[in-house]
């Protein structure tokens, strides 16, 4: 499949994963001197370059102080770990879609000693009433922006602001797990710092959305700061040299950040277009979620098997050179449906409705 796409002429987002080792380390070198001065030295233990990057993202957030981590999932571990430590109170509340939930092995009870309770299982993020109803004290509320498997959603800006506050009330602290944070800014109609400054820790990630080659950075206060970099160090994440991956971080920072917006703006263009065109096609049953676009991400279900839907997206993009849905997945779905998600990126600004439409129905006529 990887191949398939990596040639494809026509798509409506290309990740790092495509790249060749000689193309990502041609981008690298030409765009690190754009970010960072290159007659620096190469970082030691996390100074310089890597100072430099958790400095440029305080900023960003309006958050005192920042720290890079190797991974989100170890970010996440340590800032909830920390935050057990100050409260008292060991138990997280976050979804059971949440990513530590879903996707990190169990890592924060396994690893990190912490309990985690679920206020509600819509797949939304929960409510201030929810929040306020939840019948066992817990010490964090950790909050997914956007909630990637309930299919990237976000609550208003109104809703955010009520759930904290109930959180307050509780006397539980709010961390953020905004891996894809920087694409909420456009659906909260605020700035980065604004929604940032709601919680009492953020999360942010550096290869999603931004296109980095790895990493994330914790920021919060300063006294939240030195402690997560001494369980860095703990955990394992205090590397010898970053700088490679800390410069793709600036890039993604410099380029894509900017970028996101216009992104955010034509997935609702694409979403409706397929909705249209699945809809035109007869297909028995379609479901665009969210059906109009929180952020530039969004999911699409059919009632087929997730077999016969890559067969046929992997067909079209050898045949046609067009890639429009990439893997399939069925697990947690009804049988006999399947769901994708689609992202819209630089290379999809360029996909109009008529282009959508095309594929779609290029697409069907392989599924059978």
């Amino acid at each position: 499949m990887l191949a398939a796409w990596r040639t494809s002429e026509r798509v409506l987002w290309r990740t790092s994963a495509e790249l060749r080792v000689g193309d990502g380390l041609a981008a690298l070198a030409s765009g690190a001197a754009d970010v960072y001065d290159p007659d620096e030295p190469v970082d030691l233990y996390g100074d310089g370059i890597v100072a430099e990057l958790e400095r440029r993202t305080a900023a960003l957030l309006g958050l005192p102080a920042a720290v890079y981590f190797p991974t989100g999932t170890m970010a996440q571990q340590v800032a909830l770990r920390c935050w057990a430590g100050r409260t008292g109170n060991a138990t997280v509340a976050l979804h059971p879609q949440a990513h530590p939930e879903v996707h990190e092995r169990s890592a924060l009870s396994v690893v990190s000693g912490l309990r985690t309770m679920h206020p509600t299982h819509r797949p939304r993020l929960p409510t201030a009433d929810e929040v306020a109803e939840c019948d066992e004290p817990f010490g964090a509320l950790m909050l997914e922006l956007p909630l990637r498997d309930a299919g990237f959603v976000l609550p208003t800006w109104e809703e955010l602001v009520d759930v904290v506050e109930a959180a307050r009330e509780r006397e539980a602290v709010v961390h953020f797990d905004g891996a894809r944070l920087w694409e909420c800014a456009p659906h909260f109609g605020r700035p980065l710092d604004e929604i940032a400054a709601l919680a009492d820790s953020v999360y942010v990630s550096f290869y999603k959305s931004l296109g980095g080659l790895a990493g994330a950075v914790l920021a919060g206060p300063e006294s939240l700061a030195d402690e997560a970099r001494a369980w860095r160090h703990r955990y394992g994440g205090r590397l010898f040299q970053q700088y490679p991956a800390v410069l793709s971080a600036l890039i993604g920072l410099e380029r894509e950040l900017p970028r996101l917006p216009s992104y955010v703006a034509h997935a609702k263009v694409v979403a409706a277009a397929l909705t249209d065109a699945l809809r035109a096609a007869g297909v028995p049953w379609s479901r665009v979620n969210p059906p109009v676009p929180h952020t530039h991400q969004f999911q699409v279900w059919l009632p087929y098997e997730a077999d016969a839907l890559n067969e046929a997206g992997l067909t079209q993009s050898e045949e046609t050179g067009v890639t429009l849905f990439r893997r399939w997945f069925s697990e947690g779905c009804p049988p006999g449906v399947s769901v994708t998600e689609v992202t819209v990126s630089s290379e999809g600004l360029t996909w109009t409705a008529a282009d959508v439409k095309e594929a779609v129905e290029e697409f069907l006529r392989r599924v059978g």
